[in-house]
Parts: C-alpha cells; sequence; structure tokens
C-alpha cells in the first residue's frame, strides 16, 4: 500500500472502523460485534458501532483473556501496514504491564490438551473390545 494511500484525518470516523483500521480486529464485521458485545468502551462507557472516534478519546478493548487501554491519537479510512496503524494509537503503561503479566502467567500454565489421557493401550483397546463384543 502507498503512503499517500494510507492518510490521517481529522474528522471523526466510526468505531468499528478504527478498530479495524488499526488493527485491534481482522475485519470490520468482528469490530463491530466486540462493540455491540461490549467489549469496547469509549470514554469509560459503552459505545454503539456508529459512535464516532475523536482523536484524544480514550478506549478499552477486550480480546481474550487480553485488554488494552488506549489513547487515540491519529484517525484513518484505510487499514494500512502494522507499523503506520500503531502510530494511531498509543497505549498506556499500566495496560502495557497488565497484558505482560497475564501474557507470563498463561505461559506458566499447563494447556488444557495435557489433561486427556490419550491413546488407549493395547490392552484397554482389546478390554473395550471384549466389553463391546461380548456386551456384558
Amino acid at each position: 500500500m502507498r503512503d499517500e494511500e494510507f492518510q490521517e484525518t481529522s474528522e471523526p470516523i466510526r468505531i468499528d472502523k478504527w478498530l479495524w483500521a488499526a488493527r485491534f480486529f481482522k475485519t470490520r464485521a468482528l469490530a463491530a460485534e466486540a462493540v455491540t458485545g461490549g467489549k469496547v468502551e469509549v470514554n469509560g462507557g459503552r459505545a454503539k458501532s456508529s459512535r464516532n472516534v475523536h482523536v484524544g478519546d480514550s478506549l478499552n478493548i477486550r480480546r481474550g483473556p487480553y485488554e488494552w487501554t488506549v489513547i487515540v491519537k491519529g484517525v484513518t479510512h484505510l487499514r494500512g501496514p502494522a507499523p503506520k496503524a500503531q502510530l494511531l494509537y498509543e497505549e498506556t503503561e499500566e495496560s502495557m504491564q497488565k497484558r505482560e503479566a497475564i501474557s507470563a502467567q498463561l505461559r506458566l500454565e499447563r494447556p488444557p490438551e495435557f489433561d486427556l489421557p490419550g491413546r488407549p493401550s493395547k490392552k484397554s483397546r482389546r478390554d473395550i473390545l471384549r466389553f463391546t463384543k461380548r456386551g456384558w
């Protein structure tokens, strides 16, 4: 994408379009669903997907276990490359620390797939076949 195509504007833009352009969500539909689901707050209050975002607004964005608190620094109508999309907002220091702590905690936890017993052993398989064929 050319530099002249990705230009910041001073006019307000819909929150779902801004979230998509800032690369918090992969599609506008996912961004709109998150906004209507209450996962995004603007200046401390719930927002509709048609709400306009202005420079200086504070956004709380929750996706899975992570939460971002960002200040809007720029507005654009086009989705650009990730380095330029990061210029549209500034994340607070507290938000970064919380996300890093959650990330470290999730790395230390055991993934749920390790709780599964796995494939049956040869003896277990024979026992299962014996049980199902004879109908104990």
